[in-house]
C-alpha cells in the first residue's frame, strides 16, 4: 500500500528523534492531527501560511517542519495568523509536525550536522559524538573546511556554498583552526563558543551585544542567516523518510526568507 498510518509515522519520528531529551520552547511532535493515513509529506522549514497552501495544492497529507507553533510566551488564543494558518490546515486536514531542538542535534540529520556538510566544516568527534561546548550539546566544534586558513577565506566559503553574503565581525586575516557552530537563532550560545576556544562562532542571527563580545573577545562572529542555516536539517530528515517508507511521496518546498 502506498500510504503509511499516522500513528506509525509519529513514533518513528518521535523515537529516531529522541524528542524527550530535550526541554524545547514548543512542542515536539504532532501539533495538528489531521488524515489518519498518510500518501505525500511535504518537509519545510517554518509551518507558514504559504508552506502549508502549497501543501495542500501538491495533494500532501502531511507538512513536516522545523519550525512548527505554540512556542513558549506566545499569546494562547486562537485568532489573526494562528488561527489563519490552523484553519488552512485543518480544512485540508493536514498532519502538521514540528521538531525544533531534536532536528537541531539530530547527529546525523540534524542541522549542525547538515550545515557542516554544506560548509565543509569538520567536526570534532570523541568517542563517535560530535564535540559540543556542553550548553545543552547544541554547538559544535570542529576545524574548518579543508584549505581554508583564514576569516576571509571562510567568509567566502560561507557566502559562496549558502549564496548570501554573512554578516562577519572580525579581522578576515586572522588565521583559523577551530571552529563553533549552531544553526538558527544561538547568538546567546556566543560565549559558551569564546569559552570553548573557538576562534570564530556561526550561526544564523546575530543581536546588539555580540559586536561587543567579538570586539573584546578576539573571536569572530558569522550570522550567515537564520533560514539559510536551517534548509538542510529536514531535507536530510526526508531523504531518511523517504528511506524508511518508500511507497510515500516525499517533497521538500522552500519558502525562501531573508532573515
Amino acid at each position: 500500500m502506498n500510504q503509511v498510518s499516522r500513528q506509525e509515522l509519529s513514533n518513528w519520528l518521535d523515537r529516531e528523534l529522541q524528542i524527550y531529551r530535550f526541554k524545547d520552547y514548543a512542542p515536539n511532535g504532532l501539533q495538528l492531527q489531521g488524515k489518519p493515513y498518510i500518501h505525500k509529506i511535504v518537509m519545510g522549514v517554518t509551518a507558514s501560511k504559504e508552506l502549508l497552501e502549497k501543501a495542500a495544492a501538491a495533494q500532501a497529507d502531511t507538512v513536516i517542519v522545523h519550525h512548527g507553533w505554540f512556542w513558549k510566551n506566545e499569546d494562547v488564543r486562537i485568532i489573526g495568523m494562528k488561527y489563519e494558518r490552523i484553519a488552512l490546515a485543518i480544512k485540508h486536514q493536514l498532519n502538521v509536525f514540528g521538531y525544533h531542538l531534536p532536528l537541531d542535534a539530530h547527529p546525523q540529520w540534524g542541522n549542525n550536522a547538515q550545515l557542516a556538510k554544506v560548509l565543509g566544516l569538520r567536526p570534532n568527534y570523541v568517542e563517535g559524538v560530535p564535540e559540543t561546548t556542553g550548553q545543552d550539546d547544541l554547538v559544535w566544534l570542529g576545524s574548518p573546511p579543508e584549505g581554508v586558513q583564514t576569516l576571509g577565506q571562510l567568509t567566502d566559503v560561507i557566502a559562496n556554498r549558502l549564496q548570501r553574503e554573512p554578516l562577519f565581525i572580525g579581522n578576515p586575516d586572522t588565521p583559523i583552526q577551530r571552529i563553533a557552530w549552531c544553526t538558527g537563532g544561538a547568538q546567546s550560545y556566543f560565549e559558551s563558543a569564546i569559552l570553548a576556544g573557538a576562534q570564530a562562532f556561526i550561526t544564523g542571527e546575530a543581536s546588539e551585544p555580540v559586536f561587543h563580545m567579538a570586539q573584546e573577545s578576539g573571536v569572530a562572529y558569522y550570522a550567515a542567516g537564520h533560514h539559510a542555516t536551517e534548509r538542510y536539517g529536514v531535507q536530510a530528515l526526508g531523504v531518511a523518510l523517504q528511506a524508511e517508507f518508500p511507497n510515500i511521496e516525499v517533497e521538500f518546498i522552500d519558502i525562501p526568507n531573508p532573515i
